[in-house]
């Protein structure tokens, strides 16, 4: 069954909840949807449209999130799925700096790698073999990083979640930064490229942030 993303009153995104979830959120007036799914519910005597967002009616106080978890999901996400030497499909996980040599496993020295590229890195450095990553790769941020982390997405949260961070995850996994690369060998040193992130949209009209002294609601029915 497909997930709904649930935002908070004040459209920051809290998670991923399933449909019949969010549903009951909705029937108990304690969420309003923003979005259909395309799909239709049907009961014995009703048929509900079924969200693909909703946003709850009242806050909810969130506590302090530290760092994105270093899962081979999020990882993939980050990297949009592609090899960060040649562009191809990833389909393994590559230390930068092996760990053989010191390197640790950290998003800073974590990278999506094709298995010819792995293979043929090994446990050697980047000048070691003349090569050089397009981009650099850093720890993700952003409030959306609690969905995008979860490797479960929906082309209809796209504009709820890149104001909070998540830029261009949404697109296809597909090599659009430089597509005459996708596949060939590795960038030689001397020769990286820039990346062009997509441009970030607004998410609409928002309501005005909810005053001190209101009471947070847990999203248990």
């Amino acid at each position: 069954m497909p997930h709904v993303l649930v935002l908070n009153a004040s459209y920051e995104p809290l998670g991923v909840v399933t449909m019949r979830r969010a549903l009951i959120l909705v029937l108990n007036h304690k969420a309003v949807s923003l979005e259909d799914s395309g799909i239709t519910l049907h009961s014995a005597t009703s048929a509900l449209p079924a969200p693909s967002v909703v946003r709850l009616t009242r806050f909810v106080r969130v506590p302090f999130c530290g760092p994105v978890p270093l899962t081979r999901r999020a990882l993939f996400a980050r990297d949009h799925g592609r090899c960060v030497y040649c562009g191809a499909a990833a389909t393994s996980v590559d230390h930068v700096i092996p760990r053989s040599r010191g390197g640790q496993h950290r998003w800073d020295n974590v990278v999506a790698a094709c298995r010819r590229c792995n293979h043929t890195k090994a446990d050697r450095h980047l000048t070691e073999l003349g090569w050089r990553m397009k981009r650099q790769p850093a720890p993700p941020s952003g409030l959306a990083w609690r969905i995008i982390g979860t490797g479960i997405k929906d082309p209809r949260w796209r504009p709820y979640l890149e104001p909070y961070g998540a830029n261009d995850q949404f697109r296809e996994y597909e090599h659009h930064d430089h597509p005459e690369y996708a596949g060939s060998h590795p960038l030689p040193l001397g020769r990286a490229h820039g990346v062009h992130s997509a441009p970030v949209h607004g998410a609409g009209t928002r309501p005005a942030p909810v005053r001190r002294g209101e009471q947070p609601e847990s999203l248990s029915a």
